[in-house]
């Protein structure tokens, strides 16, 4: 079995392959500080609930936008996996072509994410990750990464809000029944939500218009579904793309020490 894990920045999400399948999948808080131990106790009481054992994992792939955590990881997975991690980054076998003017520079889970929906789609994409920062990327029809932009997420946009207005509480990141509301927590929730995906829909067009071409269009990420349901631009979702994406990129690089 596969042990497949994304380190976002708020929040790590892991899972287990079997074959193409997965089987289960948790979704975790990041923490920065957690080390190569607590991880392996970690992971063996996480895995003991679905009655899987450590020695039953034959294989383990790792995407990482927390460079604080990589060691920890890597060490967990010798120590306590027996396993030689595959790491995404620069040096690691890709069937995409990235056309960036620094390819090293971007990050993990975009890569993963980009050709774990051209592998799926094989069609002209945009791919939207609502993680801590909302990232778009672009793959053209012929599987080439080629480029996108990040703007701040959703919950950082929220918390800011809270943050520098002091009348202001936190609220539940919701679709509202409305666009006007008609209280403070109701504004918030409709404008938080609307204003988002008014936006993520004008990015996409504004995308669209600037390659001369349309593009089917997946969100991923904790929030893909909810934001999905007012847009009029996102076509699919997938809230796993980036743990299969890391699925395609471990059978690119088997490696020889498990």
């Amino acid at each position: 079995m596969l042990l497949a894990i994304d380190v976002g920045n708020t929040n790590t999400v892991a899972g287990i392959y079997k074959g193409e399948k997965i089987v289960h999948h948790w979704r975790l808080d990041t923490k920065k500080e957690r080390t190569a131990d607590e991880w392996g106790l970690f992971l063996r009481e996480l895995l003991s609930f679905v009655h899987i054992k450590l020695d039953q994992i034959t294989g383990v792939a790792i995407s990482n936008v927390v460079p604080p955590l990589q060691r920890s990881l890597e060490e967990m997975s010798e120590r306590y996996l027996k396993c030689k991690p595959v790491c995404v980054g620069p040096e690691i076998k890709i069937d995409m072509p990235i056309a960036l003017d620094h390819p090293a520079e971007i990050g993990a889970d975009r890569i993963v994410n980009a050709v774990a929906a051209y592998h799926r789609w094989k069609s002209e994409l945009i791919i939207v990750d609502f993680g801590t920062a909302t990232t778009f990327d672009h793959v053209n029809q012929r599987g080439e990464y080629m480029g996108g932009l990040i703007l701040p997420g959703i919950g950082i946009s929220l918390e800011a809000l809270f943050q520098r207005a002091s009348k202001l509480p936190r609220v539940e990141i919701v679709k509202p029944k409305r666009v006007i509301g008609k209280n403070t927590i109701e504004c918030m929730q409709s404008g938080i939500y609307f204003g988002y995906t008014g936006m993520i829909d004008s990015i996409i067009e504004k995308m669209e218009e600037e390659t001369g071409k349309p593009a089917k269009v997946i969100a991923t990420g904790g929030l893909c579904t909810l934001i999905a349901e007012g847009s009029k631009k996102i076509s699919e979702t997938d809230e796993f793309l980036t743990l299969e994406g890391l699925r395609l990129i471990y059978a690119w690089n088997q490696p020889s020490a498990c």
